[in-house]
């Protein structure tokens, strides 16, 4: 009896103990999955610069840019660790962590030397559009050589973990999203005002797409544009009447206000929204709609959004960085921030989602600007650069049509016809190097043999190289001098090494981010390893950039 009472007291004693293990175990080891963001969010708002931040900081709200700085990580420091500094190669750049040397967008579009032609980084002829019959369509991600982390997350979930890209620009929703996303949509204006994709995805819009396509979302835009608040108070950029401004078709002067409803037609229809803040406006609306339409972070899989918004860039080169037009493109994205902020919040849930922001490259101030305030700047007369180059190479080698194409501050050669006629390929690099760097506003010259031969760790060799793909640049590559552009006398533009162009935002915000900042420099390809060791899935292959510890929760 005795036995049998002890037996059964041990046996109880040791379900209790178990259990009391399992709870111990459970506690300390919670399920990985719900551990991680239910959805990331990537953005990358083109064209915009780090200052941005600070000088319309007095001007935002508290849900948008403000949320992100003062509950997120900011990076104060953050560069672009290679040139060129282009809205393809950035958009890539952000989500491979690597650069053009191993992803191979070298440019939005670049001479191909196997073709003999211009290529564009997106450009795909095998697939078809979808959603409106348009060559516009046919784009996909097969010039990247590079997997996102985007990829990563759908191979770790055994795809169940969705991705989605949203862009005015097909280059900002493609590259992004990746090889394996389940769909990318970009804005087609002209007389449509819709989102679509290409058959690479799917081969008919999903019903979310087409209510939002047939909706008067695009269309309630076509309204005047006029400041935000008094123009007055817009004290932090230049004066709406100057002479360092484009305008739209239409126009006599850049000022506001502007009648889209009116300049539409002489502007290419839908596309003058591009080139204003509602063209931000209609992204947030779409992505919103996504996040809706797709279900996306409901449920333990881990879906990424990928959303770049565009019309910053188109207005900073029409209207350039100091404008008043700027101004208040991003006082208005701001609060089109807030919008998807809520969004999340109400969808997804506070803290069960991951935000980072940054930008595919900067931009200078209007160089016609900065002269008119003695800092020295200019503009670069490419047409008589290559006259004079192509009078030394007939001089120098007896023979033209050696130099196949100039583009992106690269020289390509003609390598058959060199070996042809029994010149060293190296030593024509290195003439032409030789020659064009006596000339005005250039500021250095590399040969492509430099580039294949030496390691750079600093300085704009390191950055050049970074950005040389050996297969698809060029024989040579150049500089020109800081704040000097081939570019029109009006707007701002972009793709140098120069802090202007590399020293971009990057802001990170929600689980498993710390509440901080730093001045401690970081790159644009440490993105991609920080949100691969935030999810616990491998890095994208291609990746060289370093996870930000002190980012992590």
């Amino acid at each position: 009896m005795f036995k049998n009472t002890a037996c059964a007291l041990f046996a109880i004693l040791l379900i209790f103990s178990c259990k009391a293990q399992t709870e111990t175990i459970s506690t300390l080891k919670p399920d990985f999955n719900t551990d991680k963001p239910k959805l990331v969010v990537g953005i990358v708002v083109d064209q915009m610069r780090y200052d941005y931040l600070t000088r319309f900081y007095n001007k935002y709200g508290e849900g948008g840019f403000k949320r992100l700085m003062n509950e997120g990580f900011n990076c104060k420091n953050n560069h672009y660790n290679y040139v060129p500094t282009y809205t393809g190669p950035g958009h890539a750049s952000v989500y491979t962590g690597t650069t053009p040397k191993y992803h191979g967008i070298i440019a939005n579009d670049w001479y191909d030397k196997e073709i003999k032609s211009k290529v564009y980084c997106a450009e795909d002829k095998s697939v078809q559009s979808v959603g409106a019959e348009t060559e516009d369509g046919q784009m996909s991600p097969s010039r990247m050589k590079a997997t996102t982390f985007s990829d990563e997350n759908r191979l770790f979930t055994q795809m169940r973990g969705k991705t989605i890209g949203i862009s005015v620009k097909d280059r900002g929703a493609i590259l992004p999203a990746g090889h394996t996303a389940n769909a990318a949509y970009w804005f087609y204006g002209k007389d449509k005002g819709y989102f679509i994709t290409s058959s690479f995805y799917m081969n008919s819009l999903p019903n979310w797409v087409n209510e939002f396509n047939k909706s008067n979302t695009v269309a309630s835009y076509l309204k005047p544009w006029n400041t935000l608040y008094d123009i007055s108070t817009y004290e932090e950029s230049g004066s709406d009447l100057n002479n360092f401004e484009g305008t739209f078709k239409g126009m006599k002067t850049a000022t506001f206000p502007y009648d889209l409803a009116a300049l539409k037609d002489d502007n290419g229809g839908f596309d003058i929204l591009k080139g204003t803040a509602y063209g931000n406006s209609i992204v947030a609306d779409f992505a919103i709609a996504a996040i809706k339409g797709e279900q996306l972070g409901q449920d333990n899989h881990t879906d990424v959004l990928a959303v770049s918004f565009s019309s910053t860039d188109y207005v900073g080169h029409k209207f350039g960085v100091n404008s008043k037009e700027i101004e208040d493109t991003y006082i208005r994205f701001d609060k089109d921030l807030e919008r998807l902020f809520k969004t999340l919040d109400a969808s997804v849930g506070k803290g069960a989602y991951t935000v980072f922001l940054t930008a595919d490259h900067a931009a200078v101030d209007v160089p016609s600007y900065l002269k008119s305030v003695k800092i020295p700047a200019g503009y670069v007369d490419t047409k008589t650069q290559k006259e004079n180059l192509d009078k030394f190479m007939e001089s120098k080698f007896k023979a033209s049509g050696l130099i196949e194409n100039i583009s992106n501050n690269q020289i390509f050669l003609d390598r058959n016809k060199i070996n042809e006629l029994g010149f060293d390929l190296g030593d024509v690099q290195e003439a032409i190097v030789n020659e064009m760097i006596k000339y005005e506003f250039i500021d250095k010259a590399y040969t492509a043999s430099a580039m294949n031969s030496t390691s750079f760790i600093s300085g704009i060799e390191a950055l050049l190289q970074k950005g040389f793909n050996q297969k698809r640049s060029g024989d040579v590559l150049f500089v020109y001098d800081a704040a000097f552009i081939s570019y029109s006398k009006t707007g701002s533009t972009h793709g140098s090494g120069f802090d202007y162009d590399t020293h971009v935002p990057l802001l990170f915000f929600g689980k498993g981010i710390k509440h901080g900042e730093t001045f401690q420099k970081t790159e644009i390809t440490d993105i991609a390893p920080t949100m691969s060791a935030l999810l616990g899935i491998s890095f994208p292959n291609g990746a060289i950039g370093q996870p930000l510890e002190f980012v992590l929760d």
